[in-house]
């Protein structure tokens, strides 16, 4: 008989909405840990940042970075993208995975931004996410950082898993999130939320194992019991 693996779910700590004290604690310990946190991915003008940020799904910013300065070198306008041939772009873009789709997506972007943008990166949101393989996520970073105009919080992996550890949030849908961390932060921390709980991701709070011993935000995070007496029982005694 075939064995059933069953998925397990994510831990997420039980929600309750927080308190504006505890949600300022998290903020300005964020704050400190990550004051010069940004958009980690190379880029020299916004059609190059929009192609990046497309890249960067389900890939991580580094493999993206060593991609682009190739491929920004052949292609350099939207019109360069919208008639490059889908083979020669899916083996300069290979390595960030998902070549194909993400070719495909790319193309018919550069064509959008060709015929209905006059080869300009929009300026809004509704805009943006007309664009074939741009949804909420890489309107907001791209909004951000090209513009300066924030609508909305990009929410990556990173973002999702540590804001639901940290009880931010009980959802698992990117939209869902990005609703629930509006609603309780104020705007002007939209912008930069996104790049310092994408830093703790990566620094401390990982996927597999997150470093609860040395994260200043444990006495505030209802997922850290869990952690510690899953990895550190000899810490929590």
């Amino acid at each position: 008989m075939k064995k059933t693996t069953l998925k397990k779910k994510p831990v997420v700590a039980k929600f309750k909405r927080p308190e504006a004290e505890r949600v300022k604690n998290v903020l300005d310990t964020l704050k400190r840990m990550y004051p010069d946190a940004k958009c980690a991915l190379n880029f020299n003008n916004n059609l190059e940042l929009l192609i990046s940020v497309m890249l960067s799904a389900q890939c991580t910013d580094n493999m993206v970075n060593k991609v682009t300065p190739a491929l920004f070198k052949r292609y350099k306008t939207a019109s360069d993208f919208a008639s490059a041939k889908p083979q020669e772009l899916e083996r300069m873009i290979f390595s960030c995975g998902f070549y194909r789709a993400k070719a495909a997506n790319i193309i018919k972007a550069g064509t959008v931004l060709r015929d209905r943008f006059k080869s300009e990166v929009p300026k809004n949101i509704e805009d943006l996410i007309e664009i074939p393989g741009v949804a909420r996520k890489t309107a907001n970073v791209v909004l951000g950082n090209a513009h300066g105009v924030v609508e909305g919080i990009a929410v990556d992996t990173h973002v999702r898993r540590v804001s639901q550890r940290l009880g931010l949030t009980k959802n698992n849908d990117p939209v869902k999130i990005e609703q629930d961390l509006m609603k309780l932060l104020p705007k002007e921390e939209w912008f930069l939320i996104t790049y310092r709980l994408i830093e703790h991701g990566r620094h401390i709070c990982d996927a597999k194992k997150p470093l609860c011993p040395e994260c200043p935000l444990r006495p505030t995070c209802p997922s850290a019991t869990f952690f510690m007496k899953k990895f550190w029982p000899s810490v929590v005694g």
